[in-house]
């Protein structure tokens, strides 16, 4: 089966509130960068700012607003085959084999993925910030990885 199906995962969870601020400070920058854009032929300055210049900074903002919405990707998926993070730069599957626990360190921002030889992988889908339903996440993924792991 195709590991993009969902049918294949039992379980699926993204920060809310993470994505909810991302966005809104992504759109912050954009509008920021797009109104400085437009108010730089406003007055005479000295500076001979042209259309490309205005442009440019509102591209600036775009970029930055794209980047500050990678912020939104990370996902953990639970299943049948193993446990799948996704976190800001890519996607990595483990088997069940090889996942010995998920654990939040004290003080931490997110879930650790604990696997063997002392090895840890952030599960950035499971932030603090997201309280009583990130706790409840951590239920699950516990009860998924005692019933796939007997």
């Amino acid at each position: 089966m195709d590991a993009s199906t969902s049918t294949e995962w039992d379980f699926v969870y993204r920060s809310r509130r993470t994505a909810r601020y991302a966005t809104f400070v992504a759109a912050l920058f954009v509008i920021a960068h797009v109104a400085v854009g437009i108010l730089l032929r406003v007055s005479d300055t000295g500076v001979r700012f042209r259309i490309t210049d205005q442009i440019g900074l509102a591209m600036i903002g775009v970029v930055l607003g794209g980047a500050i919405m990678t912020l939104t990707l990370p996902r953990i998926r639970v299943g049948r085959s193993g446990v799948a993070v996704r976190n800001i730069l890519g996607e990595r599957v483990f088997d069940w084999a090889d996942v010995e626990g998920i654990w939040y360190p004290d003080s931490g921002h997110w879930a650790r993925l604990e696997l063997p030889a002392y090895e840890n992988v952030p599960v950035m889908a499971i932030q603090a910030n997201d309280g009583l339903r990130a706790v409840e996440a951590m239920d699950t993924v516990r009860e998924l990885l005692e019933r796939y792991r007997a």
